[in-house]
């Protein structure tokens, strides 16, 4: 790599690094074995795909020249940093040439705004017409679409992506105002909008679509975020929401003062929620309300609304129903099916359980096996979360002279 493209490489890959919503969707194509781009299940790991396969992506802006003074962004016009610019056809060889030496299976393309959103738009649609068309590459790209481009540009941009998405970052206008005053959430929508009405349309392959939302760089409660995310997965309008924990790279007298670390705990959090709304069918009101607006750290959601619930507990683990099933700490979607599957056949206990591999650390304070409460612990929800969080140690026996004997004869630990 030539030096001025390797600089290039070093400041707009560090660049690029904020962003969290580069997961792969795991797309699947028709292409044959050996093809340049065909999907295999082989490969550097640096994301996780849906169908849990591990891929690599070149995650890089095309330019972090920047018109918009976003108060959160590294790369926000006031500051005074390193700029670069790849050409299209830069950017392309690049790629190329790191899918060809297996370092990467795919691209993750985003990039600041040089003159105007159409104008860059239009030099990532050229790079991804030179990736399609001159290489054939075949493979994964997911594209950071730039809200107020046309929607002409659009329409070929999702033609040849696998992905794209547009960053909302910030759950409410009030908090866009004033921290990225170039941006509206209308704005920021439109084009995930309209590229769902495209891959709608007969004929159309369907696209993944995501987003990004910064924690803790604003005011909104935990509730205001889900159901933001609540309401754009009914909507149509995302396949996966992105959570960031603040990082503050600016000074700036809008944003806070971030004493601790960046509230990670608090985002793990909300992916757990997230998870929630996408695979349990919990409501975001179910697992937040108006007296709790924020998520309890010291346990995951889950086991959350079970102590807030408590009169659904405990469950029969022979008789409740899939739905049901759901619902118990601990027990998770595979596990539900595997002792629906089991039941079939006989009525479960917790040896059973334990033989299915279904973890009993949550599930055994709120279930019952034919008829029987396993845990010590009284049922209530102060002293079940505190066994939760602070489940008791097991004693380590020291082992006797004998025992150590009798293991060197019979080869048994």
């Amino acid at each position: 790599m030539k030096k001025d493209i390797y600089e290039k490489m070093i400041i707009l890959a560090d660049s690029a690094k904020y962003d969290v919503s580069c997961s792969s969707s795991g797309s699947d194509n028709n292409h044959k074995t050996g093809e340049l781009g065909a999907t295999h299940n082989s490969g550097i790991c640096h994301t996780f795909t849906a169908d849990g396969r591990c891929v690599s992506l070149l995650k890089v802006l095309l330019t972090n020249f920047c018109i918009y003074d976003c108060a959160y962004c590294v790369n926000r016009k006031s500051n005074d940093i390193k700029r670069a610019a790849f050409s299209p056809r830069q950017l392309a060889d690049i790629t190329i040439n790191f899918y060809k030496r297996n370092y990467i299976e795919g691209l993750f393309l985003s990039s600041g705004i040089i003159e105007n959103e159409d104008h860059t738009m239009l030099l990532i649609l050229r790079a991804l017409k030179i990736l399609r068309f001159e290489y054939s590459f075949n493979g994964y790209i997911h594209v950071k679409l730039i809200p107020g481009t046309d929607d002409r540009i659009i329409r070929e941009v999702v033609s040849l992506a696998n992905r794209v998405s547009s960053n909302i970052e910030l759950p409410s206008d009030k908090s866009l105002k004033l921290l990225a005053p170039n941006k509206t959430k209308q704005k920021v929508l439109q084009p995930l909008k309209y590229a769902r009405d495209i891959s709608l349309e007969k004929d159309t392959k369907p696209i993944g679509m995501s987003t990004q939302l910064i924690v803790g760089a604003t005011p909104e409660t935990d509730r205001d975020i889900l159901k933001l995310s609540s309401v754009l997965y009914d909507k149509a309008l995302l396949k996966r929401v992105y959570y960031s924990a603040y990082i503050p790279v600016n000074d700036d007298k809008n944003l806070p003062a971030l004493i601790n670390k960046p509230p990670l705990l608090r985002e793990h959090r909300l992916y757990q929620a997230d998870w929630l709304l996408r695979f349990y069918d919990f409501t975001y009101d179910e697992i937040l309300n108006e007296q709790n607006l924020n998520l309890d750290e010291e346990i995951d959601p889950k086991t959350s609304w079970a102590l807030q619930n408590l009169s659904y507990f405990p469950m029969e683990i022979n008789k409740v129903s899939k739905d049901e099933l759901l619902r118990i700490p601990g027990i998770g979607v595979r596990g539900v099916f595997k002792i629906l599957k089991a039941r079939r056949f006989k009525s479960l206990d917790f040896d059973d359980l334990k033989k299915l591999k279904i973890s009993l650390k949550r599930a055994q304070y709120f279930i019952t096996c034919k008829g029987k409460y396993n845990s010590k612990v009284s049922f209530a929800t102060d002293t079940i979360k505190q066994a939760i969080i602070e489940p008791p140690k097991k004693k380590i026996m020291q082992p006797s002279l004998f025992d150590i004997e009798y293991s060197a004869i019979t080869g048994e630990l």
